[in-house]
């Protein structure tokens, strides 16, 4: 039987342990110097970060190919948005005022850097904020500025794989849509761009189209782009600056989309057609390009080619309108107005026609056109020729994606909003301003009007902001601005893109020399359109008195217009003795540059904000 080795005790062990014998081996008394490990594992590691630089580049690659880069331009707008947080963190303190503007001015710089980078929806976001930037830093309101919506031209085949897709046919030859299709884009955007095509017809008829085409990485960057947007304003308003800014972007995003939907957009301008065509006062004066829904989809859309002059070439415009305070040069040929003859009206006919236009949306029709800049609007002679031969112009209004709709309540809370502005009545203006959860009424007129406010009530308790320095500014504007928004569950939501329509009118009006007064045009379509287009929804008691509340605003009115026209007359004096009148008069300034010194004077006073010339401009 085999029977296991006997262990000794651990009492034996304990009294007798055991004897170890050493050897006096060469190699166990000088062991081998061991490699160092650093040197043992650089192979290891330089393995690992040759397959993470692979891994990057292979899902660099991959983004850029199938996902049009959203993956990485997302990464970007998340570094800049953290970036610009923590510098705020770290700098923003009252012992580290002196370095505040330059604070601002790095901000300024990252966010514009950041949108021109992306392009694509960014430009329409950074206009979107652009238009609101009256109380940004002064750093930000100028790079603002510089954010234009153009954009370098896909390639052509770029184009023909969008029409193949689309229509399953490439955009001209034989078994192509059009007879002819200019490869050359007539203008590029952020998101889309235009070419122009002739039609094919049965009766060999020219019929030249617009041509426009969305370019395709923009409806895989869409979700993407609109996400970031989400999760930065989130961030910012629940950890980063506590200021209320995400309960508007639902809004914006739902539209921003709709902006990316070209069948949508060409029922937007058939409609637009619609409402224009049943005004009388318009249905002459502005046209809107017919559309070709048999040729549109969601990322073409074909429309009418229209031939004039825009609204952003000044001096073309004073040329086609025998302006002569617009064309200072008259002597030298201008390539887009010497095409057509002379017509009537000058600067004033325009600007009339476009408030008169606006206006109308707003407070009859409940649909408005967001998007009104210069480079969307056209003047050309009236197509009649007989109304041609008399010097009629007619008024173009393009790009038809992005329009808001008011429900009618809103529409009389905002026609009584403007309506109790003009008649000086302060209970009228609180109300309006109480049932949209918006505080500090006179700011709320101020930005209303885009003209200064301040009424006998709310005269009291302005900051001293001259002793302030930067951090103190700051804060105290913070709160002034969570003063405003008081329930922003409560505040209508539209009247973010009617103030972007509003501030786009009037800079267009102050660009071509105030010709018009402006806020006096809006004025009477609000208060008549309380006197007539809603009282369907009033009461007999309610009726007649918005008929006599209109027959006491244009009494009222009759001081505006005094106002108005001590200013045309002091712009005429300017122009002809400018010696007299000093530097500023010599400009020739007209009516909204009186408005703009009013509010950058406002904002300094309310907000210690600096307002730079002309910010007001479309």
């Amino acid at each position: 039987m085999f029977s296991p080795p006997l262990r000794p005790s651990w009492r034996s062990l304990l009294h007798h342990p055991p004897t170890r014998h050493f050897h006096s081996s060469p190699a166990l008394l000088f062991p081998p110097h061991p490699k160092p490990p650093s040197t043992a594992r650089l192979p290891k590691y330089a393995r690992r970060t040759a397959f993470v630089f692979l891994g990057v580049g292979l899902g660099y690659a991959l983004d850029r190919h199938y996902n049009a880069s959203a993956i990485g331009r997302n990464v970007h707008t998340l570094w800049t948005c953290l970036a610009i947080a923590l510098d705020y963190k770290l700098n923003f303190k009252p012992e580290k005022a002196d370095g505040i503007p330059a604070l601002q001015e790095r901000v300024a710089q990252r966010v514009y850097d950041l949108l021109t980078s992306n392009g694509g929806l960014y430009i329409k976001i950074g206009q979107a904020i652009g238009n609101n930037a009256a109380l940004l830093p002064k750093p930000l309101q100028e790079k603002f500025s510089k954010l234009f919506d153009d954009a370098p031209q896909v390639p052509y085949s770029v184009v023909d794989s969008v029409f193949r897709k689309e229509f399953g046919r490439p955009p001209a030859g034989p078994d192509g849509v059009f007879e002819i299709f200019e490869e050359q884009a007539a203008a590029s955007a952020s998101i889309a761009q235009v070419h122009r095509a002739k039609l094919k017809t049965d009766d060999g008829s020219e019929q030249w189209v617009a041509v426009k085409v969305q370019k395709p990485d923009v409806s895989k960057q869409v979700e993407w782009d609109l996400g970031a947007f989400r999760a930065v304003m989130w961030v910012y308003e629940n950890y980063l600056f506590d200021l209320p800014v995400y309960f508007v972007v639902d809004f914006i995003t739902d539209h921003l989309r709709r902006e990316l939907d070209f069948e949508l957009e060409a029922k937007n301008a058939q409609r637009t057609a619609e409402f224009v065509a049943s005004e009388p006062r318009l249905a002459d004066r502005v046209y809107i390009p017919k559309v070709f829904p048999d040729l549109s989809t969601k990322k073409v859309m074909v429309a009418e080619w229209i031939d004039g002059v825009r609204l952003s070439d000044k001096r073309g415009i004073g040329r086609l309108m025998s302006d002569d305070t617009l064309d200072p040069t008259p002597h030298l040929p201008h390539l887009s107005a010497d095409r057509f003859p002379r017509l009537k009206g000058g600067a004033e006919w325009v600007m009339r026609t476009m408030i008169e236009l606006f206006s109308a949306q707003i407070f009859d029709w409940g649909w408005v056109h967001c998007d009104p800049h210069p480079g969307n609007i056209i003047v050309r002679p009236h197509p009649d020729p007989r109304r041609q031969r008399q010097g009629q112009a007619q008024f173009v209004l393009l790009d038809h994606g992005l329009y808001v709709r008011l429900p009618e309540q809103f529409q009389i809370q905002y026609a009584r909003l403007w309506q109790g502005l003009l008649t000086v009545d302060f209970d009228v203006v609180k109300g309006v301003a109480e049932e949209w959860g918006i505080g500090m009424p006179d700011l709320f007129a101020s930005a209303t009007l885009m003209r200064p406010v301040r009424f006998k009530q709310q005269e009291s308790g302005l900051p001293d902001f001259e002793n302030m320095n930067d951090y103190e500014r700051g804060v105290v504007m913070k709160e002034k601005l969570k003063g405003f928004l008081t329930d922003t569950d409560r505040m209508p939501k539209e009247l973010i893109f009617i103030g972007r329509n509003m501030r786009i009118v009037q800079g267009n009006n102050q660009v071509f020399g105030s010709p018009v007064n402006r806020i006096r045009i809006t004025g009477y379509w609000a208060s008549r359109s309380l006197a007539t287009a809603h009282t369907h929804v009033l009461t007999p008691a309610a009726r007649v008195r918005s008929l006599a509340q209109h027959a006491v605003f244009r009494a009222v009115m009759l001081s505006l217009d005094v106002l108005f026209w001590a200013t045309k007359v002091r712009q005429w004096a300017s122009r002809t003795f400018g010696w007299l009148w000093g530097a500023a008069a010599a400009r020739g300034d007209g009516f909204e540059d009186e408005i703009e010194r009013s509010m950058r004077s406002f904002a300094k006073s309310n907000f210690g904000v600096d307002i730079p010339e002309n910010v007001f401009e479309g």
